[in-house]
């Protein structure tokens, strides 16, 4: 059997799985193929009978969803031409479809217990041709764009005559939620005077053209509804955003479901009075069922990427380190139902990480690393990987550019630093308005005790990356200790008070993580590594993506100027589309020579000692 190799465009060979949805015997997902030659991804809804295995296809479609009688199936399709979004619904027998609305900005759709009305959530702005304005905070957001004095829509939309039945406007960032023939709305609390952030919802209850408001001032938004009982997650009242989020049940009264768990809840589903629900899990995403009491569904080394459930039936999808997501049914035990990348797995080399724990400071860390194929006594470089967030969570899903660097005989070393999900809220909070400081050295001590268990690891090849807090964290690094020869920084923060003032979430954001009084507080200087630039050594590729409105442009433009102005070896590409999640976001070719650089970069700074970068070299013959 012919293996293939690990390269910049092996990503572009899989088969990625998304949004599942289950109604009876029927499960429906987005299947989503990178397109090279055309430069495009190719979405494709799959209808599956999970009886007997067959499958149907609806091209160019995504946000497949069925109707609560199982009998029709809502999807959404994309019409290039007039930049707008279609809501098509068909036949489940026979996929026989009729589109139904066309609208400019669609974000969501939901069927109503009748199988007749869709709610369907979207948005209007201002779209003046010459100019944006905005009299509100931030005037943009990450993925998107300007804000331009944009309005949340609600449509309640018949399908049958394919009529809009009720349209009404929320502040942006609201969303909403069917009970019952009512609509339950999220909207961003707002005290006058003072801007809106996320740390504070009012609820209330429209019901035809009347509302009535169920809750002010929560940190909880429903998430789902049985038409009886509200499903919320959040908390009754946070002081921080980083705190975890539970479950609660309204139906009158709160009742809090999950609390005693004492870790993040991620998504959440009602079926009958039950309650299904994912938690972060010290590396893994495990799938629960509350039903008075908590029982794991499934419990293991994975992250669970997305579930819906029926009847009882759950379907979802899996991840592991070593394979990407696919398709599997719970019906009181665990079927896998696709196999899309199977055959390609049996043919590329995977490597599976190590977990092992290491005492840092005052905490116990979990930590992983990747050990490549080595000759006896054989030296390898090491890549420390650090993860965004800071909340964010390394662990059993896969990661691509560890894989791939394994594959080029590197080590790969990887942990979850205090600050990290998957902890108890105690651990997540230890980073606030420290950040570089206890977590970096948790990083450090991580990396101390994996040479310790690895002598083959070569010392003196150590390079670190990361994206977001991860590209701020290989920033730091690389200005507070020589161990590191070699950073590659993507999306990453130099310099907090300008993220404070420019990042789409920095008013709220890095007062939590940085402090309060950012005009003021030393912390904005103390901890931004653009202050530090003089103590770099090695060198440094900076990857950033213009229209990041998350970790804007400009932080990494100045540590590069700096860097420059200093005589130091800094390289800075600047990819001209995607937002801040364009490393896995970005069209297929812009992830290709991403990869190639990544790869090349590490290969000649701490492989081949060359001077220099000759992206010209590099990159010729990708296209």
């Amino acid at each position: 059997m012919s293996s293939i190799e690990w390269n910049e465009k092996t990503f572009s060979r899989f088969a990625y799985l998304g949004d599942p949805q289950i109604k009876g015997d029927r499960v429906a997902y987005v299947l989503t193929k990178a397109n090279m030659k055309d430069n495009r991804y190719e979405n494709t809804v799959v209808v599956e009978d999970i009886e007997t295995g067959t499958r149907r296809f609806i091209e160019n479609a995504s946000m497949p969803r069925f109707s609560p009688d199982g009998r029709k199936l809502a999807f959404m399709r994309p019409n290039g031409e007039k930049r707008t979004s279609e809501i098509w619904v068909a036949d489940v027998e026979t996929l026989s479809a009729k589109k139904v609305l066309e609208a400019k900005n669609v974000r969501f759709i939901q069927w109503n217990d009748d199988s007749r009305r869709l709610l369907v959530v979207g948005f209007k702005r201002r779209d003046d041709e010459d100019f944006i304005f905005e009299d509100d905070v931030p005037v943009w957001f990450d993925n998107m764009g300007f804000f331009d004095g944009e309005k949340t829509t609600f449509w309640v939309l018949d399908t049958e005559s394919e009529e809009i039945l009720e349209e009404f406007e929320k502040p942006r960032f609201s969303s909403g939620i069917w009970h019952g023939n009512a609509i339950v709305v999220n909207v961003p609390h707002r005290e006058e005077g003072k801007p809106a952030f996320f740390k504070f919802t009012d609820i209330y209850l429209w019901r035809d053209g009347d509302e009535e408001k169920l809750f002010e001032k929560v940190s909880f938004q429903a998430v789902d509804s049985d038409g009886k009982t509200i499903l919320l997650r959040g908390k009754p009242e946070k002081k921080k955003l980083s705190e975890h989020d539970f479950l609660y049940l309204y139906d009158g009264e709160l009742k809090a479901i999950n609390e005693h768990l004492g870790r993040n809840t991620g998504q959440a589903k009602l079926d009958g009075g039950r309650v299904y629900f994912t938690l972060y899990e010290a590396g893994s995403i495990n799938l629960y069922l509350w039903d008075g009491d908590v029982e794991p569904i499934t419990v293991g080394e994975h992250w669970v990427m997305g579930f819906d459930v029926d009847g009882g039936k759950v379907a979802m999808l899996i991840e592991t380190a070593t394979r990407l997501r696919e398709l599997y049914l719970y019906d009181g035990e665990l079927k896998q139902l696709t196999d899309y990348n199977g055959p390609l797995f049996e043919r590329l080399r995977t490597f599976e990480p190590r977990h092992f724990r290491f005492k840092s400071l005052d905490l116990e860390i979990d930590g992983w690393y990747i050990r490549p194929e080595l000759k006896e006594d054989e030296k390898a470089p090491v890549i420390v990987f650090v993860h965004g967030g800071p909340k964010g969570m390394y662990g059993h899903y896969f990661k691509y550019e560890m894989q791939l660097m394994a594959s080029k005989g590197y080590y790969i070393v990887f942990v979850n630093p205090r600050g990290s999900n998957g902890y108890d809220e105690d651990f997540a909070l230890r980073v606030l308005e420290r950040t570089g400081l206890e977590d970096f050295q948790d990083i450090l001590n991580g990396i101390e005790a994996f040479f310790r268990l690895e002598p083959q690891a070569d010392r003196e090849r150590v390079g670190i990356t990361g994206i977001s807090y991860g590209g701020f964290m290989t920033n730091w690094a690389l200005t507070q200790n020589e161990l590191f020869k070699a950073g590659i920084s993507e999306n990453g923060i130099s310099y907090w008070l300008t993220s404070y003032a420019f990042s789409d979430i920095g008013l709220w954001f890095d007062k939590e993580v940085i402090g309060d009084d950012p005009l003021n507080n030393e912390n904005y200087r103390k901890l931004s590594p653009l202050f530090y630039v003089e103590n770099v050594k090695a060198p440094i590729l900076l990857i950033h993506s213009l229209e990041d409105y998350r970790c804007p442009l400009d932080q990494s433009v100045m540590f590069y100027h700096a860097l420059k102005d200093l005589g130091k070896e800094a390289y800075i590409a600047i990819f001209k589309r995607g937002a801040h999640g364009h490393s896995i976001r970005g069209s297929p070719k812009h992830r290709a020579k991403r990869y190639k650089l990544f790869v090349e970069f590490f290969e000649r700074k701490l492989k081949k000692y060359e001077e220099g970068f000759d992206v010209e070299k590099i990159l010729k013959g990708l296209e």
